[in-house]
């Protein structure tokens, strides 16, 4: 079988495409094939070790696929089952066929394709903890949020619309705009040329928001503590401009008691229990309609290092996905 490998950090050309062995699954692990594998930012951070990872390591944390071969005690899963997953420690979904923890699957229903399964699992059941348990939005609220032409962004706007919330979205250019409106956005800034907090305070009529969910890091910090109204909550959940640093604890007194939380993924759904629920929340939404994927990006598993360029250049937009 083949798999993407990296043996050091480093820029995208540290991803080699290599031959792997695949073992008989384990106890509790599933064997499975994938059909397509979701592209995210945090593949990123651990191909450049900004997250540290032991080497030589797999990469890919999403992927969609059909089970195999079962290990001795899985119960729920037979072989031929299409299943994904979004929190796929240890590292290894860009391959074409790894084992993975059978408690950490949910099975698909037909009316969620592959491609969409794969492209949507990390980046809805982020969106669902920072909806639903980060900052539970109520209907009526004017929330802010960054890159809202992303991956995670076109989701959230769309989540945050069924549940009477409306998105201020912020994009890097004029032709994102367009995108960021036809999946939710209210309004949309282009942070490129518009004073993103100013602009944010004229549409709230001076007061600020209540949450601003910034998985832009560094580079947005300000706009994002400028645009919250008094004891609002930054939730910085990314670093696509570089980690937050030397945030000084008297910028949040001084703009009205700011709360700060920088969370992740694994963090809410540690537990069998919360992915479960999580998991299922995600996929009713999708078979609602009220949200739905856009994979404007396919690559080649071979591919995965001009995928990662693509994506550090901004040149993507929604979800991608390597296909196998």
């Amino acid at each position: 079988m083949k798999a993407i490998k990296f043996e050091k950090t480093g820029g995208p050309e540290v991803l080699k495409f290599v031959d792997v062995d695949v073992p008989s699954p384990a106890e509790g692990q599933v064997r499975l094939r994938h059909t397509a594998i979701g592209l995210n930012y945090i593949d990123t951070y651990h191909r450049n070790g900004l997250y540290s990872v032991p080497l030589p390591s797999g990469i890919g944390l999403e992927a969609a696929g059909v089970v195999e071969a079962l290990g001795a005690k899985v119960k729920g899963f037979k072989v031929g089952d299409r299943v994904a997953y979004g929190v796929g420690a240890p590292l290894g979904a860009y391959s074409e066929v790894r084992n993975y923890p059978a408690n950490r699957l949910v099975k698909l229903p037909k009316a969620i394709s592959d491609e969409a399964a794969a492209g949507m699992m990390l980046k809805g059941m982020t969106v669902r903890y920072l909806l639903r348990a980060t900052y539970k939005v109520k209907r009526g609220d004017t929330i802010l949020l960054h890159a809202a032409a992303g991956g995670v962004g076109l989701i959230l706007s769309q989540w945050a619309k069924a549940l009477g919330v409306k998105v201020i979205g912020t994009v890097g250019s004029d032709e994102k705009m367009a995108l960021a409106r036809e999946n939710g956005c209210h309004y949309v800034i282009n942070s490129s040329k518009d004073d993103v907090a100013k602009t944010v305070r004229e549409i709230t009529n001076g007061v600020g928001v209540p949450v601003v969910y910034d998985g832009v890091g560094q580079a947005t910090l300000m706009a994002s503590l400028d645009s919250l109204r008094p004891r609002g909550m930054l939730v910085s959940f990314g670093n696509a401009s570089g980690p937050v640093k030397n945030l000084d604890l008297g910028w949040l007194s001084a703009r009205g008691s700011l709360f700060v939380t920088r969370p992740t993924l694994m963090s809410y759904t540690a537990d069998d229990g919360e992915f479960q629920e999580t998991a299922s929340d995600l996929i009713e939404i999708v078979k609602s309609g009220k949200v739905k994927l856009t994979v404007n990006q396919r690559y080649p598993l071979a591919e995965a290092a001009q995928a990662h360029r693509d994506l550090e250049a901004r040149k993507t937009t929604g979800s991608t996905v390597l296909l196998p």
